[in-house]
This record gives C-alpha cells, structure tokens and sequence, in this order.
C-alpha cells in the first residue's frame, strides 16, 4: 500500500472510531456531538499572555485561551489520544484565538502582515502511527481556515523534524526538559521561511522548553519568530 492509500486508510478509521465513539459530549458527557455549544465556550475566551515559571531562556510571548483542566483538557486528550476527530474544530478555533493574540501583540500590527506562517511542534513519527492520525496538525490546519475566514493569510508550514528521538517528558523536570529536547529538532531541507513571520503553535504548554527549543531552530533558520499559540497551558505555565 502506498503512502497516500495508508494515511487515507488511517482518517477512514480515526474518523469510524469517532463516529461510533461520538455518543456524549468530552466536556459534561450528555448525549449529543463530541463538544456541546456550552462546553464549546469555555474555548472561545479571549486570548492572554502566559508564561511558564521557571521561563527558559529565549522563549517569545506565548498565548493560550484555557488553562489545561475541564473542557480544555479532556477535548485535547480526547482528540490526541482517542481520535474524537470532531475535535479538531473547535480545537482549532480556540487555537486560532491565541495565534491572533501573538500577532496583535506586534507593535506593527497596525499596518498589517502580509502572512503569518503557522509551524506547529512536530510529533515522533512513531506517536502518529501509533495514534493513526497527527493531532496538532490536523488542529494548525482548523486553525489557518479559521484565521483565514477572519482575513488574516495565513498558511501551515510544518517545517520542523525530530531530529532524534526524546524521552517521555512527563514527570521530568524544567532542567531534565530542557536537556530532553535540547537539540531535538531541525529545519527540513526545503523550509523558505527566512524573514517571514512565524507563530509557533502546540496544544498546551507546561514548562516551555520544547516551544523554546522550536522557536531557537526556527529562528536559527532566519525566520522571524512572533511567539508561541497554545489551546491552553498548564498551572506551571499560567501569566
């Protein structure tokens, strides 16, 4: 089976286990769409400026609409780890917010940009298969069409690689992270984004380190990094 028949064959059964696993709500769990109106709100907050504490060094703005807990938390569990597909929209709107945060944060907002190009963190190759779908990219691709319909251009540049393979962040700490992914990631060879400008975007921050070490290749590579765009962002990474 070639590539594009196997990533087909992969969205045909995200998008069944959706279907048959679309009965509640993620959020309040009543009968219905995977998201219900209600709990839909509490992703459409206004976009505020985060930071993790301890802040590594070199991290730009970041912005997020939630905090990872409730609503926020169980749609992006649901849609990373559980293939609720319909997630990916108002994921992807949410996100969308946050990356209009970043931009308007720019003292040249004002006489606009011509495009901002969306990079979001790359996963292992080995997560995607294993998920049989690419949750963030499917989420920066809602979010561009969302952005797009607000007449702000935009395009999704998945630009970045893992250039060698990490150990499972969970339970490490702010130095263990950073030396975790220090080096981890690397520019494709066919990346054309010097001195435009970039919005890096991921589904939640915590302790900041893998946004930093994004930006630092991004950046290294001569693109102008605008900040980071997160759906929500941990205790530790709360403003």
């Amino acid at each position: 089976m070639h590539a594009p028949e196997m990533c087909a064959a992969r969205d045909f059964n995200a998008a069944a286990v959706d279907l048959l696993a679309a009965a509640d709500c993620v959020g309040c769990h009543r009968p219905g769409p995977a998201l219900c109106p209600a709990c839909a709100t509490e992703l459409e907050a206004l976009p505020h400026r985060t930071q993790p504490s301890p802040c590594p060094v070199g991290l730009p703005s970041v912005f997020a609409v939630a905090e990872y807990d409730g609503v926020a938390r169980s749609a992006l569990i649901a849609h990373k780890e559980q293939a609720r597909l319909a997630l990916a929209k108002p994921l992807g709107r949410a996100l969308a917010l946050s990356v209009f945060g970043v931009v308007a944060a720019q003292q040249d907002f004002g006489v606009g940009l011509p495009l901002v190009h969306l990079v979001p963190v790359p996963s292992r190759r080995r997560s995607v298969i294993e998920r049989g779908h690419d949750p963030l990219l499917r989420m920066t691709k809602e979010c561009a069409k969302a952005l797009k319909a607000a007449s702000i251009g935009t395009t999704v540049q998945p630009v970045l690689a893992v250039a060698r393979q990490v150990r499972d962040q969970a339970g490490l700490s702010a130095q263990e992270r950073a030396d975790n992914v220090g080096g981890a990631f690397a520019l494709k060879r066919r990346c054309r984004l010097v001195g435009q400008p970039v919005v890096v975007v991921d589904d939640i921050v915590t302790t900041g380190v893998t946004a930093s070490e994004a930006c630092r290749v991004l950046s290294g590579g001569g693109a102008h990094v605008l900040g980071v765009a997160v759906v929500a962002a941990t205790a530790r990474g709360r403003g």
